[in-house]
């Protein structure tokens, strides 16, 4: 892995005494400078795993974990780097809490606040979270919600400033519906100064707040934000493509309708030839073959979602060293 760094030491050391203690619901609770930190962190703490030189900044500290969702590379990677940097983590399934008996999340954010040091939580909707956050006083993160994914961008960052060298000039193209996973992509985008399109069926379009905040963060950093509903011209002279399940957990009842209305826009060999020859293929995982991406193009080698998804280690630590 090529050593970068998007910020100076001095800069690193002023933005890390404002992240202690902060909650992280989304990357817009973030300047452009503290998500350029969570990057260069991700990146030396990935370093120093590699090179046996992880120091344990959080010995004696313990993370709850709460899941109202199914997880496989959110639980594992939080609980793997709790443990690597030293802290314990204690997994929590929201029905056997008494929260699934009807204690309030005002309650359960009390009680929480005063046996861990942080609360990480996957959870169905995103004013839960917000709630919890508002009456826990230990930093929450947000491990997913319905309207955002903030670890899984930063790692999604981390991904491709490993392989590129750089944001700056780079072509990253969602194509798919416009999701939680979408609206923290294209947000960590604009923050780093990538150049963003977003391709998605008409009627499948990411919110409008998140599209507009998105815009603004794009022209403060130098770079584009575009929305179509054309995949072809989307990706053409991308440098990544990315996309998701079509269907999401909680909309299997649309799954036949949606079958129908993304049918053009499979990540297959036609749509990826617009693309630059080195192009980047990204997915959050899990994915389905032959549904949103081709076999091809996902087991092929421009496909870096195996990568990207050991990154959610990676990112997962810089956060939690960073808050807590």
């Amino acid at each position: 892995m090529v050593q970068l760094t998007l910020l100076t030491n001095d800069k690193m050391a002023d933005i890390e005494s404002n992240l202690k203690g902060r909650d992280m619901l989304s990357l817009l609770d973030f300047s452009s400078e503290e998500v350029k930190y969570l990057i260069d962190k991700a990146v030396k703490l990935k370093k120093d795993t590699k090179d046996g030189k992880l120091k344990p900044v959080l010995a004696g500290k313990t993370l709850g974990m709460i899941f109202e969702k199914n997880s496989t590379r959110t639980r594992v990677s939080f609980e793997v780097g709790t443990v690597q940097l030293g802290g314990h983590a204690i997994y929590m399934n929201a029905k056997d809490l008494q929260l699934g008996r009807g204690e309030s999340i005002h309650d359960t954010a009390k009680v929480l606040s005063e046996f861990v040091d942080g609360i990480m939580i996957r959870a169905n909707s995103h004013e839960r979270v917000k709630e919890l956050a508002k009456h826990a006083s230990v930093p929450v993160i947000n491990g997913l919600t319905d309207m955002y994914h903030p670890c899984q961008a930063l790692a999604d960052l981390l991904t491709i400033y490993e392989v590129k060298g750089s944001f700056k000039g780079k072509k990253l193209v969602y194509v798919g519906d416009g999701n939680n996973v979408a609206h923290s992509l294209v947000i960590a985008a604009a923050h780093v100064g990538m150049d963003v399109v977003v391709a998605t069926p008409a009627g499948y379009e990411c919110d409008p707040e998140v599209i507009q905040t998105a815009k603004q963060l794009a022209e403060n950093n130098g770079s584009s934000f575009e929305e179509t509903n054309d995949s072809v011209k989307a990706v053409t002279n991308a440098d990544a493509i990315y996309t998701d399940v079509w269907t999401s957990m909680g909309q299997e009842e649309e799954t036949a309708q949606r079958l129908i209305d993304f049918k053009d826009f499979q990540i297959n060999d036609e749509l990826v030839s617009h693309a630059k020859d080195d192009y980047m293929f990204l997915h959050c995982l899990p994915a389905i073959r032959e549904e949103e991406v081709a076999t091809s193009v996902i087991d092929g080698e421009n496909s870096y979602v195996f990568h990207q998804a050991g990154n959610r280690l990676h990112a997962q630590k810089a956060v939690l060293a960073a808050l807590l």
